[in-house]
């Protein structure tokens, strides 16, 4: 606008310019992203609180033609440990050595492992696919006791065996446990007078 009220024609070249000054007065927009880190850490921290609490649950033991659990007169509770099962083979039914509730070694019929099962052959004690079981509970606990300084690695096992196990069984079981670094055994009985 002129002085006098009459009003100029603006170049193209003059909006352009105001135009320019305009957008340079405006501050930026900064790019905003979502921090998933955060969200991560999260994630991380349930999942090892929930893989604590599916190893602290409890076996279900359920006595049948496989599995009948030995009587004792002992009152101590049970402790949160992995649990063992070692079943006795009954008609149909092969018996079973089961970590955590998955079958691991199938027994021959007369309860003993399959010497092609054990390392070293008839005469040996470790039983391989037992070991190799074993050793990556203990893997993934002693990850868990290290995030969780509060609950260190003790190596407890449960081992609920059918009172007509052989010996022989039971002690290659207890040998394979031991190299897997699970020292600490409970083993599960009845209590006298219980059902």
């Amino acid at each position: 606008m002129s002085q006098d009220g009459d009003e100029e024609v603006a170049s193209m070249g003059y909006v352009k310019r105001i135009i320019r000054k305009r957008i340079r007065r405006q501050p930026q927009h900064e790019a905003t992203e979502l921090n998933i880190y955060p969200l991560m850490d999260v994630m991380t921290i349930l999942l090892v609180f929930m893989i604590m609490q599916f190893a602290q649950e409890s076996a279900a033991i359920v006595q049948g033609p496989t599995l009948q659990i030995p009587w004792s007169t002992a009152r101590t509770e049970p402790a949160d440990a992995l649990p063992i099962q070692i079943s006795f083979p009954s008609g149909d039914e092969p018996g079973t050595i089961t970590v955590d509730g998955r079958p691991t070694v199938e027994l021959r019929p007369n309860g003993t492992v399959d010497p092609s099962q054990k390392q070293g052959g008839g005469t040996g004690f470790l039983i391989t696919p037992l070991h190799n079981v074993m050793t990556q509970h203990r893997d993934r606990l002693q990850t868990i006791a290290a995030m969780n300084q509060n609950r260190p690695f003790r190596g407890m096992v449960q081992i609920i065996c059918d009172k007509r196990i052989p010996f022989r069984t039971l002690s290659e079981v207890i040998y394979t446990l031991g190299q897997a670094e699970f020292a600490n055994l409970h083993f599960v009985v009845l209590q006298q007078g219980s059902d």
